[in-house]
């Protein structure tokens, strides 16, 4: 199966951002990231994006530090959390992001060989709501060493604990292959859609091009908006409040966002990592987006 022009041949290094959200509610956050991704389903709370791998297919960046700056980005404009899967020819890892705290990380090298503290299976274990005992044991003897178990099977190992948690991988999308490879069996399942920055809307199974023409760029946008994005093109964020009521924060949590964007992409820029570039660009964009609707409806 020829692979994607995206990513070279021989490039072993692949990824998968497992989102805690339809595939309707991930799409206008994933397109923020300037990335060609394909996003489909992963279980019934849970949607999988699968980037190109473009960051890192000429080895100056690495896999490990784009997705951990794409989930960081994700998890930070969005209410619900990004596991973010990595793999390449020496390591495989997962780095889980969260609102505004640290995001928690562990890593195995090829041989399987644990180089992360177990602290960070307890932590990662909490956050997402998994079983304080059945699913932590099951944790920590990823943590353990284990001479018929590499890297790629303990990956295999902490996608079987999420599957309790109602992950579930579409077949194709196994860690350890490549990433253009991984876009192409995505590429191919039923209901899958390709994300993209440039027109603003996913390419493919996303809308239907008669319903396009239809509703008009606009309403198709809304028909994919997050419910928070929704709500202020409705009018239930920055309107003015009944006497008596009480005002979201919007503009409090734009600025926080935006300074956020600011630090982070600064950041980005003097390590030149695209990973923490984007977290930033995504940041300052959801923050302005909500200042800018805030002070129309102050003014409408």
């Amino acid at each position: 199966m020829p692979t994607t022009p995206d990513v070279p041949a021989a490039s072993p290094a692949g990824a998968l951002l497992l989102c805690r959200a339809d595939p309707g509610t991930v799409a206008p956050a994933a397109r923020l990231l300037r990335e060609r991704m394909e996003l489909i389903g992963a279980g019934g709370e849970w949607s999988a994006l699968v980037p190109a791998g473009t960051p890192w297919a000429d080895g100056t960046e690495p896999v490990d530090r784009v997705l951990t700056g794409w989930a960081t980005a994700l998890a930070v404009s969005a209410p619900w959390p990004v596991l973010a899967l990595w793999w390449d020819a020496d390591r495989s890892g997962y780095s889980l992001a969260s609102g505004f705290r640290r995001p928690v990380s562990y890593e195995w090298l090829t041989n399987g060989t644990p180089v992360a503290q177990d602290e960070a299976m307890r932590t990662f274990a909490a956050r997402l709501g998994l079983d304080p005992v059945l699913d932590m044991e099951a944790l920590e003897r990823l943590t353990r060493p284990d001479a018929a178990a590499d890297a790629r099977a303990r990956l295999r190992g902490l996608l079987a604990v999420l599957m309790r948690a109602g992950v579930t991988l579409p077949d194709g999308l196994a860690p350890g292959l490549p990433a253009g490879r991984l876009c192409e069996n995505a590429r191919a399942l039923p209901g899958a859609r390709t994300i993209t920055w440039s027109d603003g809307h996913e390419e493919a199974g996303a809308v239907p091009e008669g319903a396009r023409a239809e509703t008009g760029a606009a309403d198709v946008e809304d028909a994919h908006a997050e419910p928070a994005f929704r709500a202020v093109r409705a009018g239930h964020v920055g309107h003015r409040p009944a006497p008596g009521g009480h005002r979201p924060p919007v503009r409090a949590l734009a600025a926080v966002q935006l300074a956020v964007g600011l630090a982070v992409g600064a950041y980005g820029v003097r390590c030149r990592s695209g990973g923490w570039i984007a977290s930033g660009a995504l940041l300052l964009a959801h923050g302005a987006l909500a200042l800018a609707y805030d002070r129309l409806r102050d003014h409408g």
